[in-house]
């Protein structure tokens, strides 16, 4: 087993702080140019998930899957409820239309009773945050 002496330590000390010294953080400007498109596409998504918002509210999903028929019960269910609002939300690969923005969970099934008898598959639901 080789022992590092006290000069060697300094040799390569001395030769690490040389070494280090040179270095320097690189100072270069960086200007990137985003497609017009792309900020179009995001306030697209935002307008879409305004509604979106998680909370302690419940409420009730009728709708689990395409983005076509999603829109369709979306549109029938604010046609036929018309003091419910609604959203769609997409949760990968599926789109879920929610509505209601119930404070307590009486208040959810009492709609939630008023709701199957069109949307049978229905169902009451908290987000989480």
């Amino acid at each position: 087993m080789k022992i590092i002496t006290i000069k060697n330590i300094f040799y390569y000390s001395l030769i690490l702080s040389i070494l280090s010294s040179n270095l320097k953080a690189q100072d270069r400007n960086l200007t990137i140019t985003q497609d017009p498109k792309f900020e179009q596409l995001l306030n697209e998504k935002r307008k879409t998930n305004v509604s979106i918002t998680v909370n302690e509210r419940y409420k009730i999903q009728i709708f689990s899957g395409d983005s076509d028929k999603a829109k369709k019960t979306l549109n029938d269910c604010k046609q036929d409820f018309l003091d419910l609002d609604g959203t769609i939300v997409f949760n990968t690969p599926n789109y879920k239309v929610w509505v209601g923005n119930f404070r307590t969970k009486i208040e959810a099934e009492r709609n939630l009773i008023k709701i199957r008898r069109k949307y049978e598959n229905a169902y009451l639901i908290k987000p989480q945050k």
